[in-house]
């Protein structure tokens, strides 16, 4: 007979997390590999590969809806509401097991050296209080066990191990461009996905189906669903989902010592251990933490910074469009990127704003893509809107552009206690406003990434300023430091002032670079479980 997950006795372990997501994931696998007894609890379900619509003619339809990635209009039984209206960018997320890795498009970027001390760099945001050489031997790992490929020898990026796999296919589109640059003189490279490009650990090659920020069907795209939590389980991890988390619990001495939550049936719990980690993304675990307030802490557990829940960041994005003349199959490939530049990654002197912006070459999409578009000053219907799509299916490239934004206390995450979800539980709010920095650098980068597009052949180009709806990477809002005063968790992401807890998502970066935040995350999450693994039953 089966045990009952939810049984009193089930809900003990040495170490609690919370969050099924690529940093629990991480951290729940090493530590079990570690013997440690784990228990995890989710608040989504798992997902099922078989009902990712990516192989099925609805597919563009469906991510409108059921597989959005924004839980706003998704809805799954794991999300909740999140009041984004007073914020310039709307939040991205994936609630379930494998979090925002089953939506992403696994583009595997690292952060550059000069990200880790914007401040001794550039005079704007904070230095972290740990460098890229101290993270490189982290990163190298994750990429083995995330199964990265791509093109090593980059010159924008310091030196670094191969990757476990070659590069993806190169599109059509993507050697345009690349030969585009190549007449400018600007930065391009292969991109690096966490995408197989050869069977790896059990796992096929990528078919190309450009389908990835649905869910990959053939799982080549790293989820930490199918890559961490069977192996985790495998060893002993207890993994409960369904299961909504509404507060973190405190000892008589001011410790950690578990979190109370309710399942389906409506039910109180409390799952106990003297560890508690938080993976839930700066969104979530900026919510808990708030909630959770005592006595002890009135204005939300572990804040004695007051900075829980500040400095969010949520990485301004847009789109650079080029239409081409001749058929580029660009509907298909992997949705991570063919290429990426790192030209304006920095901060250069005429520009009018410090910091910089990644680019990424990816597929096109499908029809539907296409005619939702914001073509500017144009029709969107009857034979204007069979052109459009005739001009950008398969004909098109397109740059994404990821910006860096600064960390700034007004951009925050706060709660409402009279507005609650369906388990009682106060919902977030966002506060995000759009800085004139970060204006001028989309403004910017747009610019240039026409040019490019033109450059490479594009007989015409089209950008918008910003696209509200793709705020994939929250960002920043229990930031990391040596300083008690002025940081939320400490270098290894040890709760400040609530011994026996710890974050190891997002919210811990003190900046949040250009680059796609994954491989940061997943790097500090596995340095995080190795310190825990050296001080396990030492006093901390």
């Amino acid at each position: 007979m089966r045990a009952d997950p939810l049984d009193r006795d089930a809900l003990t372990a040495e170490v609690l997390i919370v969050g099924a997501g690529l940093s629990g994931g991480v951290v729940a696998r090493r530590l079990v590999e570690a013997g440690v007894d784990v228990l995890c609890l989710e608040q989504g379900p798992r997902p099922d590969p078989a009902a990712y619509r990516g192989e099925q003619d609805d597919w563009e339809l469906t991510s409108l809806g059921p597989w959005s990635a924004s839980p706003n209009i998704r809805r799954g039984p794991g999300d909740y509401l999140i009041d984004d209206s007073r914020s310039d960018i709307k939040p991205m997320m994936y609630n379930g097991v494998g979090g925002g890795t089953v939506l992403y498009g696994a583009q595997w970027m690292r952060f550059m050296p000069s990200d880790f001390r914007t401040y001794s760099t550039d005079g704007v945001g904070e230095d972290w209080p740990l460098s890229y050489e101290e993270l490189a031997p982290f990163y190298d790992r994750i990429d083995v066990d995330f199964g990265v490929s791509g093109r090593n020898g980059d010159p924008a990026m310091p030196p670094q191990p191969d990757y476990p796999m070659e590069a993806l296919p190169l599109s059509p589109v993507g050697r345009k461009v690349m030969e585009g640059h190549a007449k400018l003189g600007w930065h391009c490279w292969p991109g690096s996905n966490a995408i197989t490009s050869r069977p790896y650990q059990g796992r096929q090659p990528c078919v190309q189906l450009g389908v990835c920020g649905q869910g990959c069907p053939v799982g080549a795209k790293t989820s930490v669903d199918i890559t961490h939590w069977p192996l985790a389980e495998a060893r002993g991890a207890r993994l409960v989902t369904g299961v909504r988390v509404a507060r973190v619990t405190l000892d008589a001495h001011g410790r950690a010592n578990g979190a109370v939550f309710k399942g389906a049936d409506g039910v109180e719990r409390k799952a106990r251990a003297p560890t508690v980690i938080l993976a839930g993304n700066a969104i979530g675990t900026a919510r808990l933490l708030l909630a959770s307030r005592s006595a002890r802490f009135p204005n939300g557990l572990a804040n004695g910074s007051g900075l829980v829940g500040k400095r969010l960041m949520l990485h301004p994005f847009s789109r650079a469009v080029g239409l081409f003349d001749e058929p580029l199959e660009s509907w298909q490939g992997h949705w991570g990127q063919t290429v990426y530049s790192l030209e304006f990654a920095a901060t250069r002197a005429d520009s009018g704003f410090v910091r910089g912006a990644k680019w990424n070459l990816g597929p096109s999409g499908g029809p539907l893509g296409a005619a939702l578009f914001p073509w500017p000053n144009e029709p969107l219907w009857g034979e204007a809107l069979h052109r459009h799509v005739d001009a950008w299916l398969g004909r098109s490239g397109v740059w994404g552009i990821i910006c860096e934004d600064l960390p700034e206390e007004a951009n925050r995450v706060e709660i409402d206690p009279a507005r609650l979800d369906i388990d009682g539980n106060p919902i977030p709010i966002l506060h995000y406003s759009l800085s004139e920095n970060s204006r001028a650098m989309l403004a910017f980068n747009l610019a240039r990434a026409e040019e490019s597009l033109q450059a490479s052949g594009a007989s015409r180009t089209l950008s918008v300023p910003l696209l509200p709806d793709y705020g994939w990477h929250p960002l920043g809002t229990c930031r990391m430091g040596d300083d008690p005063t002025t940081s939320v968790v400490d270098r290894f992401g040890a709760s400040q002032d609530v011994p026996g807890l710890h974050i190891v998502d997002g919210s811990i970066l003190v900046t949040g670079s250009c680059a796609n935040p994954a491989a940061t995350i997943a790097a500090l999450s596995l340095r995080a479980a190795e310190y825990l693994i050296a001080t396990r039953g030492k006093p901390r």
